[in-house]
């Protein structure tokens, strides 16, 4: 089947099977006619109906809309964009004050809000001080902390990372540099996060570091298969879409990237739990059939 997707390459469903209760575990919407924190990047309007058309080429049936650092502490359109898409089978991750109220956070919570995230990649509201203050307010609403961090910022924070009471969930194959990949600080620093139990990897965004590039950069995935084969039970896959990072002449094909994924899982079990089982228990989704 032919489908063209706004800010996606490419026409085609993926060449893997992809099962019952997939989740893409990141991605965003973006919308003209709503503010934008001043100074930081908007990407083209990239709507529900556009996400839902996204959605239906892949064959995924659950998603986790991701609050861009563009709209600040504002997750107004977001909620709205979880209540357009379904909160039975989406998600979301908020960006919040670092005083937030606790029953703003109870709030959100009722609402389908199931992390706050933390953007160390650039200047924003949340900061690497504000990690443990949040973690330890979070824990008992049964949230994880999402990081997005460069390299260098995510070596310097491995002891706090470490210590955090609630989950931590890594963004973009935690940001591994290349050509060093599997031989440099960052992925040490990942694989014993990794170790410790609470942390989550999400195989995303493999374009955003690789040197080798499309279709199947493999230096970004060298990394990705060995997340995969240390912990299995806490991978998660995410499309990035519409893909921010990226110019828009050049967006990656997203049934590649989900191919990619199932290539990097290697078995039948791994790939379940990549796209349905890891998501349902950290989202809170329904317990998936199997």
């Amino acid at each position: 089947m032919v489908t063209k997707v706004a800010w996606s390459s490419g026409v085609s469903a993926p060449l893997s099977a992809i099962p019952s209760g997939a989740t893409d575990c990141h991605f965003h919407v973006y919308d003209a006619r709503t503010a934008t924190r001043p100074g930081t990047p908007h990407h083209p309007d990239a709507l529900e109906a556009d996400y839902f058309a996204l959605q239906r080429r892949l064959g995924l049936s659950r998603g986790v809309l991701v609050q861009p650092s563009a709209y600040g502490t504002d997750n107004a359109r977001h909620l709205q964009a979880l209540e357009t898409l379904g909160k039975e089978r989406f998600r979301m991750v908020a960006v919040v004050e670092p005083d937030v109220a606790d029953a703003t956070l109870r709030a959100l919570d009722a609402n389908g809000v199931r992390g706050i995230r933390f953007n160390l990649a650039m200047p924003g509201v949340l900061e690497s001080d504000d990690l443990e203050p949040l973690g330890r307010r979070i824990e008992a609403l049964g949230w994880h902390l999402q990081v997005n961090a460069p390299e260098t910022r995510l070596v310097a924070l491995e002891t706090v990372l470490s210590r955090l009471p609630c989950r931590l969930v890594l963004d973009h194959l935690g940001h591994i540099p290349h050509p060093g990949g599997l031989g440099s600080e960052g992925f040490g620093v990942v694989r014993r996060l990794l170790d410790g139990g609470r942390t989550w990897i999400k195989l995303s965004g493999p374009y955003i570091r690789s040197r080798v590039g499309p279709p199947d950069y493999s230096d970004a995935g060298s990394v990705a298969a060995a997340f995969a084969r240390a912990a299995p039970e806490r991978v998660l896959w995410g499309s990035d879409w519409p893909h921010p990072t990226q110019p828009a002449a050049s967006k990656p094909d997203d049934a590649r990237l989900l191919d990619l994924a199932m290539e990097w899982a290697q078995t039948a079990d791994a790939r379940w739990q990549m796209l349905v089982g890891n998501p349902a228990m950290l989202y809170g989704f329904e317990p998936p059939d199997r």
